[in-house]
């Protein structure tokens, strides 16, 4: 069937343009998955109309509230609200297992003791490495971005005969070449639409410079901060929309 994808967030932490954060949807052979979850992600997911059960696997490029700070959500949601009879899996980089029930305790204290009887497998995903998660082979690949002590990375994932790709947050490093390299698509964050440069974030200037470069057939900015979003319509470059569906 191939895949089809559809942004039900692509915004920043801080709902610049009236975007939800960072959420993208995939379907697949094997069934349905998202690439990251932050904290609006599940509003975003019942605005669009997708039943959070439908979803077997999330997968999250690093630990920053507006990529997982959703899912202490999700798992009550899918605990308490809809009822969800189904297994749920959720991959991440190293140090997920132990930040979630963190994050789930200082929002609902002691609700990571709570056994989820719809089957619940938290992974912490080796960087650098294959990993075989719910039929997908997904690669982290580790960038550059403050995230404390677990690894940042971006995540190169194959399925139903496609590869696609998403730099996660990162400022430029020589690792995204490695990320794009023979991707059907490749989803890259671009905050700032200048030259700056404050080690979070990369900008459009340096990616246009190296947009050759990318071992890419489609190439869809996400992540843009004011100033971007205010010039991207007329930069040329495909850009992400909360709601646009990309088939591939």
């Amino acid at each position: 069937m191939g895949l089809r994808l559809r942004f039900i967030g692509c915004g920043d932490a801080f709902g610049t343009g009236g975007r939800f954060n960072t959420c993208f949807l995939v379907d697949d052979d094997h069934g349905r998955f998202l690439i990251d979850f932050g904290v609006t992600s599940l509003v975003a997911l019942k605005k669009a109309g997708i039943d959070p059960n439908s979803i077997d696997t999330i997968f999250i490029t690093h630990l920053h509230g507006d990529h997982f700070g959703g899912l202490p959500f999700f798992l009550m949601d899918g605990g308490y609200c809809s009822k969800r009879d189904t297994p749920l899996t959720i991959a991440g980089p190293p140090g997920i297992k132990t930040r979630l029930p963190n994050l789930s305790d200082a929002l609902f204290p002691d609700s990571h003791k709570t056994e989820w009887w719809f089957g619940f497998d938290l992974i912490d995903m080796n960087v650098g490495e294959a990993n075989e998660v719910c039929g997908r082979t997904v690669t982290p690949v580790k960038v550059e971005h403050p995230v404390g002590d677990t690894p940042p990375t971006a995540l190169r994932i194959e399925t139903s005969g496609r590869t696609i790709a998403y730099t996660g947050d990162t400022q430029w490093c020589e690792a995204i070449f490695d990320a794009s390299r023979g991707t059907d698509l490749f989803i890259c964050e671009c905050y700032y639409d200048d030259h700056r440069n404050n080690g979070q974030h990369m900008n459009w200037p340096t990616i246009s410079k190296h947009m050759d470069q990318f071992e890419t057939d489609r190439l869809v900015i996400t992540h843009m901060g004011p100033s971007m979003l205010a010039k991207v319509e007329g930069m040329g470059v495909e850009y992400a929309e909360d709601d646009k569906v990309i088939e591939l």
